[in-house]
Formats: structure tokens, C-alpha cells, sequence
């Protein structure tokens, strides 16, 4: 099964932090939390603009602790939305966001 979630960051370049999530299922818009509408989700990357291969710099929570950490208010979105409310969408979802995940900082703007 392909990966049913668009997820698109609206802001790009050195204005990433002045974005909002447009997170889609089947073409549907997820309305999101308003706490978590405007700012990075937390998935696991490196986001050091400066050096986006050093492990050093790598933060955020991998898959398996991310959705553990953030099940209550996803199976929320997801009941809401008509999504299936189990660990296959929870990865997909996952993995959707962390392609498009960002940090304060990591565009080298502000």
C-alpha cells in the first residue's frame, strides 16, 4: 500500500517558521490541532542547514517513540477524519510528516 497522506510544510527557504501544515488523507484536509497546526512536529532528522549529515546535530524522536509520544491527540485527528485508527496509519503518517519536518534554525534564516 502507498503511502495515503500528502503532507506539504507551506513555508520554504529562510522563512520555514512562518508556516503551517496542510496534511491530506485521500485528497482530504486533517484539521489539526491548533498547538500543532504552526510548529515543527518533532519527528527524528537532522536539521543543521550547515551540516545535514552530522549525527551530531540530529534530534527529534525516532518512529516508535514519536508515535507512542503522540497517539492521543493522531487517534483524535484520525477518528475525526474517517482514518483508520492503527499502527500502519500511524506509520504512514509518520513518515509523511518527518519527509517535511523542520526545526527553528534549520533553514539558516532568522
Amino acid at each position: 500500500m502507498t503511502n495515503p497522506f500528502q503532507v506539504r510544510w507551506t513555508s520554504v527557504g529562510n522563512t520555514l517558521c512562518l508556516g503551517h501544515w496542510e496534511i491530506h488523507y485521500n485528497n482530504t484536509l486533517l484539521q489539526l490541532p491548533e498547538d500543532r497546526l504552526e510548529k515543527d512536529m518533532g519527528t527524528y532528522g537532522i536539521y543543521n542547514f550547515m551540516d545535514p549529515d552530522d549525527p551530531l546535530y540530529a534530534e527529534g524522536d525516532k518512529e516508535d517513540d514519536w508515535i507512542v509520544a503522540n497517539v492521543d491527540w493522531l487517534a483524535d485527528v484520525f477518528e475525526q477524519h474517517n482514518v483508520p485508527i492503527d499502527e500502519e496509519h500511524f506509520r504512514f503518517f509518520y513518515h509523511a510528516v518527518n519527509a517535511e519536518d523542520w526545526r527553528c534554525g534549520s533553514c539558516g534564516g532568522c
